[in-house]
């Protein structure tokens, strides 16, 4: 299951760097041992990416949380499900955005530009800018959703789903929007808890479009 921004990872430039400074200590690969290290070589050969990244390491403090965290990402963050990844990676961005989680915005930024996301919709979404007419109005009231499922999600009505529908997503899709926001949540607060600070991955997808932009 190699999934196509692991595969852009796989072939950027790799270079050795030194375990990370943050605020909490990390599992490293190099320190992983029993069930940990066994999770840790599961996710490079099952997703192609040769580095774990940082919030694998995070959770992995707690290995069953790790575990169930690398289940639940794959089936429900990276595969297509009532929503389809670019959306998934919009709601990821902007949420990401929103709650200033440097880590997942630049990760989550990547992943969208990889399926198909363009430079101004991820720039709208960075700034909050979600009347961006990049975004069909679908996408603004889904990500209307998300914002208020993020930072008001005691005030959400049935209003608010309705209007949702209204815009031509099905309550199926709303649902999976408020599990998709709920997670990321989670995420950011773990990354920026922990320290995690940008990879830096968008600096790269750039860098490696730009020879190819020019000819």
């Amino acid at each position: 299951m190699t999934l196509p921004e692991y595969e852009r990872i796989a072939g950027f430039p790799r270079h050795s760097v030194e375990p990370a400074i943050t605020n909490m200590p990390l599992i490293e690969e190099s320190a992983a041992t029993g069930e940990v290290a066994a999770l840790y070589q599961h996710f490079r050969d099952h997703f192609g990416r040769p580095e774990v990244p940082g919030i694998l390491k995070c959770f992995a403090t707690h290995p069953p949380l790790l575990r169930h965290m690398m289940d639940l990402s794959e089936h429900m963050i990276f595969a297509d499900g009532a929503l389809g990844r670019k959306h998934k990676e919009m709601i990821a961005t902007y949420v990401s955005s929103q709650n200033s989680c440097p880590y997942c915005a630049d990760s989550h930024g990547f992943f969208l530009r990889v399926h198909g996301g363009t430079e101004q919709v991820l720039a709208a979404l960075q700034s909050s800018n979600i009347c961006c007419p990049e975004l069909s109005a679908g996408e603004q009231a889904l990500l209307t959703f998300a914002r208020k499922v993020n930072a008001n999600s005691d005030e959400i009505t049935r209003g608010d789903v309705e209007l949702l529908v209204h815009a031509g997503w099905s309550e199926l899709q709303a649902a999976e929007a408020v599990h998709v926001v709920a997670l990321f949540a989670t995420f950011n607060r773990v990354a920026n808890a922990f320290g995690l600070s940008s990879q830096g991955l968008l600096a790269l997808y750039a860098s490696d479009v730009e020879p190819i932009a020019r000819g």
